[in-house]
C-alpha cells in the first residue's frame, strides 16, 4: 500500500478537508500532517507552487486540492465510475472551488473595502452559486449531488456550506444558505449526520 502524507493547516475545513474526510471514511491509512498558520512561510518553501494542501504519495509530492480530493475519493470508493456521474461530480467540485476563490480574494482587505467586498459576495456571487447548487441537488434526486450516493462532491459541499454558515466569515450572514437555498441547509445537516462523518468530527472535538 502506498504511504500517504496529507499536509495542510491545523484547522477543520479548507481545501484539504474533503480529502481528509474521504480517507477517513474509506479507512485509508495516512499521515494527517497539520501545521499552525504561523508556520506557513516555512512550509511553503518546500511545497510545489508554494501552496497547500499537498499530498505525498511515497516519494512524490503533488499539489492542487481538488486533484488530491479526487485521488482520495477513488481510493475510498467515493468517486463515480460512470463517466457522466463523474462529470457531474467534477462540475460541482469546480463550482465550489469558484466559491472558495471568490472568498479568498477578500482576505487581506481591511476597513470599508473589506466590508463592501464581502457584502457584494453575499448579495450577488454567493446566492448565484448556492441557488445553482440547490438546483443540481434537486435534479439529482434531492439526497446526494451525484451518482445517487455519497461522493466527494458531497464532502466538498459540506465543507463549503459549513464555512459559509459558521460565523467565521465577517459580513457573510450565517443564515445566507437557509435564506437563498433552503434545501441546502437540510442537505448540509443530513450529510453531516452521516455516521462516518459525525464520528470523525466527534473524535476531532476531543483532540
Amino acid at each position: 500500500m502506498d504511504k500517504l502524507k496529507l499536509t495542510y493547516f491545523d484547522f477543520d475545513g479548507g481545501r484539504a478537508e474533503p480529502a481528509r474526510l474521504a480517507l477517513h471514511i474509506g479507512g485509508i491509512p495516512f499521515e494527517d500532517f497539520r501545521f499552525a498558520p504561523a508556520d506557513f512561510p516555512e512550509v511553503r518553501k518546500t511545497a510545489p507552487l508554494n501552496q497547500v494542501p499537498t499530498l505525498q504519495v511515497n516519494d512524490r509530492v503533488v499539489t492542487q486540492g481538488d486533484a488530491i480530493t479526487r485521488y482520495a475519493g477513488k481510493l475510498a470508493g467515493l468517486y463515480p465510475e460512470d463517466p457522466l456521474q463523474a462529470l457531474l461530480c467534477d462540475e460541482i467540485m469546480s463550482a465550489l472551488e469558484d466559491v472558495n476563490a471568490a472568498i479568498s480574494t477578500t482576505f487581506g482587505m481591511k476597513g470599508d473595502d473589506f466590508k463592501k467586498a464581502r457584502e457584494a459576495l453575499a448579495a450577488e456571487t454567493l446566492p448565484r452559486y448556492l441557488r445553482w447548487l440547490q438546483r443540481r441537488l434537486e435534479s439529482s434526486g434531492g439526497t446526494y449531488l451525484a451518482d445517487n450516493r455519497l461522493t466527494i462532491a458531497d464532502l466538498k459541499a459540506l465543507v463549503v456550506l459549513r464555512w459559509l454558515t459558521s460565523g467565521k466569515l465577517d459580513h457573510i450572514p450565517t443564515d445566507l444558505v437557509a435564506t437563498v437555498a433552503p434545501a441546502l441547509a437540510g442537505y448540509m445537516d443530513r450529510i453531516g449526520s452521516t455516521p462516518a462523518i459525525a464520528k470523525y468530527y466527534d473524535k476531532r472535538a476531543l483532540t
